[in-house]
C-alpha cells in the first residue's frame, strides 16, 4: 500500500505540559481512519500540526501528497469575506473557479461593449480551458451537493459569514465533495447533521476514491465508513482495523490477555519471594546458629550453614529472576469505571406521566403539529427522530411548558417533575465546585458525590474545580448528574450528547438504561438512540408524525422488510409488462426481409433476459 502521511516520534506541548509523546502512525492511499481519544488527548491540535498551522516540539511529519493536494473541514470557520455559500463552495476548487470568475467579468466587459480585441481573444482561450474541465458538469455538482447537504437554493446567495455553525459545517462539507482532493482531514464532520445529510456523508465517505483521517464522536458514522480506529493516548497511539465495533471488541481482547498476564505474574512473583524469603531465614538461623557455645547448637549451625552454602547460588538466579520480573512486569488493565446508580422515582405509582390531546402547534402560517396526539407512561423512553426543522425541539418546549398550543392541551399527571437537559445547562451556578453542586442535591452526601463523580469521570482533585472553569462538555457531565439525582421522574433530553466524548457518552447511556422514570430524547446520536429507546416518534416536515412501538433495530428491520417488499412488487409489474410485450412480439408476423426477420429475434432474445434477469432478483 503506498503511503500519503507518515508521522514519526512527535510531542506537543501545551502550556507547559505535554499534550501527547511519541506519537507514530502512517496512512495508507485509500484508507478511512479514525481518529479516537477522550476530549482533550489533542485530536484537533494534531490535525492542525498535521497542515503545519501549528508546530511540534520534537518529530517529524513526511508529507507524500503536497498540502495542495490536502482537503480539510475544520470545526469553526472564521471567515471574514464578502463571497455567498454557493461561492464559498464553488471558490474551494481553485483553477476552475477563478476561470469561472474571469469568464464573468469578460463577458460582462462584452455585454457592455467595451471589450477590447484582447478581452474577446482571452475570454475564447478561457472558455476552451473552463470547457476541458469540464465547468458546467462542475457547476451542476456544486449545486447538487448543498442540496445532499440540506443546504437549499433559497440560501445560496447569503453571505458565508451570516450562516449558523451548522451551515458552515455542511458548506465546508459540500466544497470537500465538489472539489474532491486526495488526501482530507475532517474534524467532527457529523456535527449538525441530520439523518438524510449523515446518510449521504456516509455513502461519500465510503465510496471516496481518495484518502481521509477524520475525528468524530459518531460511533455508527465510525462503524460505517472507519477502515481502521487510530487511538490517540498521552504516551502515543495504536491502530486498529476496522470500525468502532471492532475497535471495542478487540480492546475487550487485550483487556482480558493483559489482565491473565498480569495475574500470572502476580503469582510468579509471590512464588519467588517466598523462595528468596525461605533462603533468607536459611542464612539467619545459621548466622544465629554460629553464634551460640553448645555442641548441639553447632551441629544446627554447621547444618544451617551447609544449607545456606548450597542455596546461595539458588537465592542470586531467585533474586536475578525477580528483578528481571519487576523489570518487564505487565501493568494491571484500568478496570472501566461501572456505575452503580441507586436512582429513585420517588413514591409515583401513576402509569401516565403526560398526555397532550388534540395539539395544534406552528410558526406563522406553517404549522408542525396538527390535532397532534401524545401519552408518555412510566418506563417509556421515548426517541424523537426526524431532520433538523421538522419540529423536535419545538414538541420537547411545548411538553416542558415554554411554548403554549394554539389548540389542544398539555397534561402533566400532578406528581409528574420534569428535568430538562437543555435549561439544566443554564441553570448551573458559575461560582459554584463540582462537589458543591451535588451537595445541594436532597440527601446527598460527600462520599456519595464524590463517588458517582468518579463514574462520571470526574476524579479526585477535578471535584473542586469550578463551573465557570469548566469545559462545554464536562459542563454536560454536571448537568446530568443533577437530573439524575435531582428526583425528577419525567427527563426531557434536548440532543445530550453534544460535546461528549465517547466514553463519556456510554456512561450517560448506562445511567439513562437505568433510570426508573420515563425519558423523551431528541437525538442525532444513533447509537444512544438504538441502545436507550424502547418507542419511536418520528417526525418528517411532510406527513403527520408517526409512532412506532419498538426500538431502532425493529423499525429498521420493518422499513428494509417494507423496502423489500416494495421492490419485490415493482419488479413483479415489470416482469408482467415484460410478458406480454414478448407475447406481442411473438403474435407478429415473421417479416419477409432477413433483416427485419434478425431485429425481430433480437428484440425477442432481449425481453426474454430481461425476465430471465428479473426472476434472479
Amino acid at each position: 500500500m503506498t503511503m500519503v502521511l507518515t508521522v514519526k516520534g512527535l510531542r506537543k506541548e501545551w502550556n507547559g505540559e505535554a499534550l501527547f509523546t511519541d506519537l507514530s502512525f502512517e496512512v495508507g492511499s485509500g484508507e478511512r481512519v479514525a481518529l479516537f481519544g477522550r476530549n482533550g488527548s489533542g485530536k484537533t491540535t494534531l490535525l492542525q500540526g498535521l497542515l503545519g498551522k501549528i508546530s511540534f516540539e520534537e518529530g517529524r511529519v513526511h508529507r507524500v501528497l503536497p498540502l495542495e493536494e490536502w482537503g480539510w473541514m475544520e470545526q469553526q470557520v472564521d471567515l471574514d469575506s464578502p463571497l455567498t455559500l454557493l461561492e464559498y463552495v464553488q471558490s474551494r476548487s481553485g483553477e476552475i473557479y477563478e476561470l469561472k470568475k474571469e469568464l464573468e467579468q469578460l463577458q460582462s466587459e462584452m455585454g457592455s461593449g467595451q471589450a477590447s480585441e484582447a478581452s474577446v481573444e482571452r475570454y475564447g482561450l478561457i472558455y476552451e480551458r473552463y470547457m476541458q474541465l469540464g465547468g458546467y458538469d462542475w457547476e451542476v455538482k456544486a449545486e447538487k451537493r448543498l442540496g445532499q447537504m440540506n443546504l437549499p437554493p433559497e440560501l445560496w446567495n447569503l453571505p458565508f459569514d451570516r450562516l449558523s455553525g451548522g451551515q458552515k459545517t455542511r458548506a465546508q462539507l459540500a466544497a470537500l465533495m465538489v472539489r474532491e482532493p486526495k488526501f482530507i482531514l475532517l474534524d467532527e464532520p457529523t456535527n449538525h447533521l441530520d439523518t438524510q445529510s449523515l446518510n449521504d456523508l456516509e455513502e461519500w465517505v465510503r465510496t471516496y476514491e481518495g484518502t481521509i483521517l477524520y475525528v468524530s464522536h459518531d460511533r455508527t458514522f465510525m462503524d460505517r465508513t472507519a477502515t481502521s480506529i487510530l487511538e490517540l493516548q498521552a504516551n502515543g497511539c495504536r491502530c486498529y482495523a476496522g470500525g468502532y465495533s471492532d475497535y471495542r471488541q478487540q480492546k475487550e481482547v487485550e483487556w482480558r490477555t493483559q489482565m491473565t498476564t498480569y495475574k500470572k505474574q502476580e503469582q510468579a512473583k509471590q512464588a519467588l519471594e517466598q523462595s528468596i524469603r525461605r533462603y533468607q531465614e536459611w542464612f539467619h538461623q545459621a548466622h544465629r546458629a554460629a553464634r551460640a557455645d553448645n555442641l548441639d547448637v553447632a551441629i544446627t549451625a554447621s547444618f544451617y550453614k551447609a544449607k545456606a552454602k548450597k542455596n546461595i547460588s539458588r537465592y542470586h538466579a531467585k533474586q536475578k529472576e525477580l528483578e528481571r520480573l519487576e523489570r518487564d512486569r505487565v501493568e494491571k488493565p484500568r478496570e472501566a469505571k461501572k456505575l452503580r446508580m441507586n436512582l429513585q422515582d420517588g413514591a409515583f405509582a401513576a402509569s401516565t406521566l403526560l398526555r397532550m390531546n388534540d395539539v395544534s402547534f406552528g410558526y406563522g402560517q406553517d404549522l408542525l403539529f396538527r390535532h397532534f396526539n401524545l401519552q408518555v407512561e412510566r418506563g417509556d423512553r421515548v426517541g424523537v427522530l426526524g431532520p433538523n426543522g421538522t419540529g423536535k425541539s419545538t414538541l420537547l418546549k411545548l411538553v416542558t411548558g415554554q411554548l403554549a398550543p394554539f389548540s389542544g392541551a398539555v397534561a402533566l399527571h400532578p406528581q409528574a417533575q420534569i428535568g430538562y437537559f437543555a435549561q439544566e445547562l443554564h441553570n448551573l451556578e458559575e461560582g459554584m465546585s463540582i462537589l458543591d453542586s451535588l451537595l445541594v442535591l436532597p440527601d446527598m452526601t460527600e462520599s456519595h458525590a464524590r463517588t458517582i463523580l468518579g463514574c462520571f469521570l470526574f476524579s479526585r482533585d477535578e471535584v473542586y474545580k469550578k463551573i465557570g472553569d469548566l469545559s462545554m462538555g464536562e459542563k454536560c457531565r454536571v448537568a446530568f448528574l443533577r437530573l439524575f439525582f435531582g428526583q425528577s421522574n419525567l427527563l426531557i433530553l434536548d440532543e445530550p450528547t453534544n460535546y461528549l466524548d465517547i466514553e463519556t457518552r456510554e456512561v450517560v447511556e448506562e445511567a439513562l438504561c437505568s433510570y426508573p422514570g420515563a425519558l423523551m430524547i431528541v437525538t442525532h446520536d444513533r447509537y444512544l438512540a438504538r441502545k436507550v429507546c424502547n418507542r419511536l416518534l418520528l417526525l418528517d416536515g411532510r406527513k403527520e408524525p408517526e409512532w412506532f412501538p419498538g426500538t431502532v433495530e425493529e423499525y429498521e428491520s420493518k422499513d428494509r422488510v417494507n423496502r423489500r417488499d416494495s421492490a419485490g412488487q415493482v419488479a413483479d409489474n415489470e416482469r408482467e409488462r415484460l410478458g406480454l410485450e414478448l407475447a406481442v412480439l411473438m403474435a407478429r408476423e415473421e417479416p419477409e426481409s432477413p433483416g427485419e426477420r434478425e431485429e425481430l429475434m433480437r428484440a425477442i432474445a432481449e425481453v426474454r433476459r430481461k425476465i430471465q434477469a428479473l426472476s434472479e432478483v
